[in-house]
């Protein structure tokens, strides 16, 4: 019984520890997104790239993220948050670090 109850009480400690699930689910508009906004871009910060800012939508309309700095990663390029053409509709892609 005290070894159950151990088991138990591991599994369930491993199961609060474990990250969360790293999956998103897709946005998908049928609404073209807004021509990008023109950003000034700040001077360049060593270790750092800018990801240009985007729109997002909201569930209703579209609203405007302004740019931003990520920390560099050695051997990666940043690929910038944008929307792409999915059948008749717009489908949002994340940025992401690529090789």
């Amino acid at each position: 019984m005290r070894i159950a109850t151990f088991v138990g009480a591991v599994a369930l400690a491993a199961a609060a520890l474990a990250p969360p699930c790293a999956t998103q689910a897709a946005v998908i508009v049928g609404v073209a997104p807004p021509a990008a906004r023109v950003e000034v871009v700040p001077a360049p910060r060593v270790n750092y790239v800018w990801a240009p800012g985007y729109w997002r939508w909201n569930g209703h309309r579209y609203f405007w993220v302004p740019g931003y700095w990520v920390p560099a990663r050695h051997g990666y390029r940043w690929v910038p948050s944008h929307w792409v053409a999915y059948g008749p509709r717009w489908r949002y892609v994340p940025g992401y670090w690529g090789h």
